[in-house]
């Protein structure tokens, strides 16, 4: 395929002869930065000195407790002190208003520093007559005062702060220090005059104010008493009306009475079944409770004992027992006839609970009405007694500010929200022109400006240009390009997401013999290599039954697939780091289990291989046990790390089925690393593993790989 000659690919640039140009020509350059160091130096000689006075004022309340009636109430008197607030003061200083004060006083228009009218140049005088100027006569003398007061004027905040600087330059050092303390007395001034306005304006308004409250308050209070007396409402105990208390002791008095009622009903009940069925009457504690049937009882039981004792000499018919049994009958009925009498008073006490019961339920419904009118009535006077109340805390509230702006403005006491703490004094020295600084930067940049013009005109030149090593200068006709060597694409190909693979850095091949598979079905690690890159896998996870040794298979086909093109990472969860090691400087480098436990970042923990473009995490420096914590995190990482990268290998040494079941997605490849393929521990990890689901196992057998001659230290990490 022919192809297209580019003579630049054939120049290069002779750095040496092109700052050589500098020696040659610095007699040049060294006379015309000496012309302009001495122009500069004419101009700060013969410029105009200026000096610069600076006034500082604080923006803070001068208000105090002691000379505020009402301290709770500082809502109104209390200044704005954020930043808005300051930024206003700031433009209130730059105001037309005072200017013209200042100006006034300081009769600013005499001098001929304020007036361009009166030492105009020669050149200024050509640009009017030519149009390229306006002129400064069609613009009124007080207009052009203050164009030039503000141009010299400088008013500003300090950042952060309440402090607003005021600053003016002047040609005379007397003025430049006299104008800014006249501003800051002329805004205090102003301030003081708005504030005594605004106190005046605030007495006259609060005069017919207080005069109508009056009136006010007195009719609201007319009104609450007149009610109150027409409505004859008393207040008894608990601040409420006696209707209302009386109906509240009454539904007492009633519950009262009407369980009194309801208790001698049910003790009347139970005399009266028991003296209808016969039963004893000691059960009845009504009739227990009587004086005389107690007496009773007692005789009773006396005539029941003597008897016992008699009926063991003498028999039933004897007189005497026959005597003490006709008393003891007598008794039984004087006790019958005490529990009728007790019946009855049990009775005549319920009907008159019952009676009692009507009164109250009857004086109950009286106040009832008595009290829905008391409560309409009450109503009507809280809403007339609030009425009165809110126009007298008015009354009380105008008549103190009244009082506040009435005393202040006897004894002119206005405090301004801001006070002067630095004066501006005469300056001794001119700001403006320093001579050393302007001289100095005109030399500096003027040697820099004719360095670099030197330069410029020795690269343009051609002068510079010397033949690239190896170049030889070709016919554009004759010069052809090889035809490319088809290669075959892998299968996997980066994402959108991913970044473009980076070009590897050139090194030198080495010839690998390839081994032939074995017997038990492993293959080679470029075998696998390529089965990742066809398969377009994006995750490879090594177990390695036979431990740290049988690492290397990982290793040997992360480098394999990386030299194929792909950006491959290798990730090492092995107990001791075995897989890292071989690939980096030493060993303590900050890795998986630092970005487990959140004590690094991704650019933290991936490194470049020495022998490849391979980029591994290690270890880490942090305890297993502690990362392992954060376990439920590597889902995650490996996630972020299979966006990054086309190809991630992962070496697990001897793990089981549950052991790699989060690193395991969609495109995952998993290998198992073989030495020895009679082991016993590879037949018991592949029956493991395909126990769990992982029945497609591929076998790799590091022997036959040979691996880099030489390290390559200068690799940087990702």
């Amino acid at each position: 395929m022919s192809g297209v000659h580019n003579s630049a690919n054939d120049v290069d640039v002779d750095l040496g002869r092109l700052f050589s140009s500098l020696a040659a020509n610095w007699f040049r350059i060294l006379v015309v930065s000496l012309v302009i160091t001495g122009l500069a130096l004419v101009f700060a000689w013969l410029a105009t000195p200026r000096y610069m006075g600076e006034t500082r004022l604080l923006i803070e309340t001068r208000e105090s407790v002691f000379t505020r009636p009402d301290t709770n109430n500082t809502s109104d008197t209390s200044p704005i002190f954020d930043e808005e607030g300051v930024t206003s003061q700031v433009e209130v200083i730059g105001s037309t208003d005072i200017l013209k004060r200042v100006a006034q006083k300081l009769n600013l228009a005499s001098l001929p520093e304020f007036d361009e009218t009166a030492d105009m140049s020669m050149i200024g005088r050509i640009m009017v007559m030519a149009g390229l100027k306006s002129d400064p006569n069609e613009i009124p003398p007080e207009e052009r005062v203050l164009k030039a007061f503000r141009e010299k004027l400088t008013v500003y905040r300090v950042e952060k702060s309440r402090v607003i600087v005021i600053g003016f330059s002047s040609e005379d050092p007397k003025l430049a220090a006299e104008v800014p303390n006249v501003l800051a007395d002329t805004y205090l001034a102003m301030q003081r005059d708005a504030k005594s306005q605004s106190n005046a304006d605030a007495t006259d308004w609060l005069e017919p104010e207080i005069a109508d409250l009056r009136t006010r308050v007195k009719e609201a209070e007319s009104k609450v008493a007149a009610f109150r007396s027409k409505s004859d409402l008393l207040v008894g105990q608990n601040n409420s009306v006696l209707a209302t208390q009386q109906l509240s002791e009454l539904s007492t008095e009633l519950a009262r009475v009407r369980a009194n009622r309801a208790a001698a009903q049910a003790n009347a009940e139970g005399v009266r079944a028991a003296l209808r069925s016969g039963t004893s009457l000691d059960t009845l504690p009504e009739v227990l409770s009587s004086g005389l049937i107690q007496r009773l009882r007692e005789r009773q039981v006396q005539l029941k004992a003597d008897i016992a004792d008699l009926s063991t000499t003498l028999l039933d018919g004897h007189p005497r027992i026959r005597a003490l049994r006709s008393q003891l009958a007598d008794l039984d009925g004087q006790i019958r006839n005490e529990t009728e009498k007790v019946l009855k008073g049990l009775e005549t006490e319920a009907k008159t609970s019952s009676f009692r019961e009507n009164e109250l339920v009857a004086s109950l419904n009286t106040l009832k009405a008595e009290s829905a009118r008391a409560g309409e009535e009450e109503v009507e006077l809280r809403a007339l007694e609030r009425e009165a109340a809110a126009q007298r805390e008015l009354l009380e509230s105008y008549l103190t500010r009244y009082r506040e702006a009435t005393s202040r403005k006897e004894r002119n006491y206005l405090p301004v929200d801001a006070r002067i703490f630095s004066r501006a004094i005469v300056p001794s020295e001119p700001y403006f022109p320093k001579t050393v600084p302007i001289v100095g930067a005109a030399f500096a940049a003027s040697l820099l400006i004719m360095a670099i013009v030197t330069l410029l005109q020795e690269l343009f030149s051609g002068r510079a240009m010397r033949p690239a090593p190896g170049a030889r200068p070709q016919p554009i006709e004759q010069v052809s390009m090889p035809e490319p060597q088809a290669e075959p694409a892998p299968a996997a190909q980066p994402t959108e997401a991913r970044k473009p693979v980076a070009p590897a850095r050139a090194r030198p091949r080495v010839e690998r013999k390839i081994a032939k598979p074995s017997s038990l079905g492993e293959i080679t690690v470029e075998m696998a290599a390529e089965k990742l890159i066809a398969g377009g896998a994006s995750r490879a996870i090594f177990v390695s039954p036979e431990g740290d040794e049988a690492a290397a298979a990982a290793v040997m086909v992360a480098r394999e697939v990386s030299d194929a093109g792909l950006r491959v990472l290798l990730l090492d969860l092995t107990s001791h780091g075995a897989a890292s090691l071989p690939m980096l400087e030493r060993a303590s480098y900050p890795g998986i289990t630092d970005l487990l436990a959140l004590e690094a970042q991704f650019s933290e923990v991936i490194h470049g291989d020495l022998y490849s473009d391979c980029h591994v995490i290690p270890l880490g420096t942090v305890d297993p046990e502690l990362a392992m914590r954060h376990a439920d995190r590597l889902p995650i990482i490996m996630n972020s790390l299979t966006t990054a990268y086309d190809v991630v290998v992962v070496e697990c040494g001897p793990a089981d089925a549950e052991g790699i079941r989060r690193l395991v997605s969609d495109g995952t490849e998993i290998l198992v690393s073989v030495i020895q393929p009679d082991d016993k521990a590879i037949a018991e990890t592949a029956a493991d593993l395909a126990a769990g689901g992982y029945d497609k196992l591929t076998l790799v057998s590091p022997s036959g790989h040979v691996p880099p001659a030489s390290p390559q230290p200068d690799r940087s990490a990702a």
